[in-house]
């Protein structure tokens, strides 16, 4: 008898599910996921393709290149909204309480990522005012490197020893930059110290001879030539020639090999620490 009912039960419940499946609310729900499918499918091809189009055009334009990845990633953001209302409002959704709900955890999600919010804010006061661009070598933050990209919420430094470093733009906005290439030129300051007996007009020639040899300077008979210090075992005299900020390294490497091959020529000695060891022995 139990068995019975557990078979009409059954039958009961399989009628159910069949008059479900049939019924018009079903078919037209299974219609509208079908849609929304689709829309989303179509939507997110859609983007990439547009972003790959804008990408090309921003380059073609010649727009800045700092400017044209933020635009791409903040654009791109835009647009996947949107496809995702387009696609709830396919679904049937009331886009209007969508939006609402969506605002309030965009709310929420920002309160408690007040971060993220002030590196937004950071990154487009870095490319309002530009105190920097794409190639730029700066210091900042307690590093020193080449601007590789700017992104929404960071930016991309690579260091000299290729190392990649991410700065948080809200505190690199906020702090002090030191732009190292933004003039173009840079002046190498370099100390050379000569012994107290030795010619110091003598060791300037020769310092200025050195410069003119090297390429990387532009114009050597503008540097300044300079006694810069009468230290504890040394008279130090300094070269400050100016050059392109890309050679700057170029330039002190050349100098420190040639000045002391040509020091050695003028038998200009480089004074260095020495140390004097007396040995007392004791009476016995």
């Amino acid at each position: 008898m139990h068995n019975l009912f557990f078979l009409q039960d059954i039958a009961g419940t399989s009628d159910k599910i069949m008059k479900f499946l049939t019924s018009e609310s079903f078919l037209t729900l299974l219609g509208n996921v079908a849609s929304a499918l689709l829309v989303f499918i179509i939507g997110s091809f859609i983007i990439n393709k547009l972003m790959k189009v804008l990408q090309k055009y921003f380059v073609k334009i010649r727009m800045d290149e700092s400017l044209r990845p933020f635009l791409i990633s903040l654009m791109s953001v835009l647009f996947k909204v949107m496809l995702l209302l387009a696609t709830a409002a396919t679904l049937g959704m009331d886009v209007m309480s969508f939006v609402a709900i969506f605002s309030a955890a965009a709310f929420a999600v920002g309160l408690a990522l007040q971060g993220g919010l002030s590196n937004f804010a950071g990154g487009v006061m870095i490319l309002l005012f530009k105190p920097f661009k794409i190639g730029d070598v700066i210091s900042a933050q307690g590093f020193t490197g080449k601007v590789k990209e700017i992104q929404i919420f960071n930016t991309i430094l690579l260091t000299p020893d290729s190392r990649t470093v991410m700065l948080p733009n809200g505190p690199l906005s906020n702090g002090a930059i030191e732009n190292i290439t933004m003039a173009g030129i840079r002046r190498v300051d370099m100390t050379f110290g000569i012994g107290y007996g030795d010619d110091i007009d003598q060791a300037k020639q020769v310092l200025m001879e050195v410069l003119k040899t090297c390429p990387l300077v532009p114009e050597p008979e503008l540097a300044a030539i300079v006694v810069s210090e009468l230290a504890g075992s040394s008279v130090n005299i300094a070269v400050m020639p100016h050059c392109q900020s890309a050679d700057y390294l170029g330039v002190k490497a050349f100098m420190n090999e040639n000045v002391k091959k040509a020091f050695d020529k003028a038998n200009i000695g480089i004074p260095y620490n020495t140390m004097d060891v007396n040995i007392v022995s004791q009476p016995k």
